[in-house]
């Protein structure tokens, strides 16, 4: 099978171990398959400041480059592009009420819908003075589920990375054609607070193609929807919650889901990744019937990721931040175990190395670069984004050794 984005020359495959310098030998086949960085470069400007790194080093190497993407952002443009899909702009509500425009897409195989929430309900579109999860809203990510619907799609990937929300999908729903309402029969205003005033659920209107169709939700959380590990307790204050709003927050979505279990006869609060975007992936699986999925392996599944790995001597990968929370099956680490299984050896560039970044180094990757070192600040880093990840893929490179068979 022919791979996209092919460059270079067919190559003698050579065998790594910890030894010789490597830029000594004979050219090899490079993988390069990083995820966006987020603020500065998408997977493919990445790519390509990699692979001409690669060319300070092996100048003869062939690079392949392949998109990942964990569920976060750039899931839409690796799984649209490789694809050879489209992709398609809605106007819809953003997390404070104000009209956005959102990227979707279609993937290639003209079924598959694929939809960033971080488009329609993300913290980027929440300026930091502004923040405000008690009031936030998944209204957004409804709207584009619905238009997916609308337009005839009935398989859909959701990437629910980077919410601006603790709404435990509440305004989705409520775009869905759900009602939430309180004592007096009201709808429940936006976001996560009014929740605590939920008296009764009406799913009547739901929009009925919601039957017919299947939803992933790709997320690399665990966290359930409630408590100390829960949505608002977790990931509540990087929103703009203080400790009070937490508390309140968290009792709120407490209270959501026993009207959820009284009313709909679901109790689907501890399930691992309800907590995920404020609760969004709750929400997806309550009134849509969505199933949870790691989100990496769903988009390597989609993407056929394997078939990229066949005759390969390194895999590059990389990402903005790479730490100590990069083993929870984040896009470098689902791909390092992937090439693992076939004894390839993986190199992982990142935009910076932060606390506890070794743990990868035990979890499938073999050496770290980091953008960010020396005299490199990250700010000069972001500004000068294309150069930095180019002279960090060399210097990677450089440091990783092998054996001329």
């Amino acid at each position: 099978m022919s791979l996209p984005f092919s460059s270079g020359f067919a190559l003698q495959r050579w065998p790594w171990v910890w030894g010789a310098p490597c830029y000594n030998v004979g050219a090899m086949r490079v993988l390069i398959a990083p995820q966006a960085f987020k603020g500065s470069l998408t997977w493919m400007q990445a790519a390509r400041a990699m692979e001409e790194g690669l060319r300070q080093v092996f100048p003869r190497a062939e690079a392949i480059l392949a998109p990942v993407a964990d569920g976060g952002d750039g899931t839409v443009e690796a799984l649209v592009e490789s694809s050879s899909g489209k992709f398609l702009v809605s106007r819809v509500t953003g997390p404070l009420g104000e009209p956005v425009e959102a990227l979707w897409g279609v993937m290639g195989d003209g079924v598959t819908a694929v939809i960033e929430m971080a488009r329609a309900s993300g913290l980027v579109l929440a300026p930091p003075a502004c923040r405000n999860p008690r009031i936030t809203t998944t209204f957004g990510t409804g709207q584009l589920i619905r238009e997916g619907l609308e337009r005839g799609y009935r398989k859909f990937i959701v990437g629910i990375g980077g919410s601006a929300t603790n709404d435990g999908g509440a305004g989705m729903a409520q775009a869905m054609g759900v009602r939430l309402l309180d004592s007096a029969g009201a709808e429940l205003p936006p976001g996560g607070a009014a929740l605590a005033r939920l008296a009764r659920i009406d799913v009547s209107g739901l929009d009925s193609k919601v039957a017919q169709a299947s939803i992933a939700i790709a997320t690399d959380v665990t966290n359930p929807l409630c408590g100390p590990t829960g949505a608002s307790a977790v990931y509540g204050p990087q929103k703009g919650a203080t400790p009070e709003v937490v508390k309140e927050l968290d009792a709120a979505l407490a209270h959501y889901a026993s009207i959820v279990k009284r009313d709909l006869g679901l109790d689907l609060a501890e399930r691992p990744g309800a907590g995920a975007a404020g609760g969004l992936g709750y929400g997806l699986m309550v009134f849509l019937g969505a199933e949870i999925k790691s989100g990496i392996d769903l988009v390597c599944d989609a993407l056929q990721f394997d078939r990229y790995l066949e005759g390969v001597d390194l895999v590059i990968v990389g990402e903005g931040r790479i730490d100590a929370s990069t083993i929870y099956n984040k896009a470098p680490i689902g791909v390092a175990r992937r090439a693992k299984t076939r004894g390839i050896p993986v190199l992982a560039v990142a935009g910076s190395a932060g606390p506890g970044y070794e743990a990868v180094l035990k979890a499938g990757i073999d050496s770290v670069a980091s953008m960010v070192s020396g005299s490199v600040t990250l700010e000069y880093a972001m500004a000068h984004a294309h150069e930095v990840l180019r002279d960090a893929t060399a210097e990677g490179l450089r440091g990783m050794r092998l054996k001329d068979s």
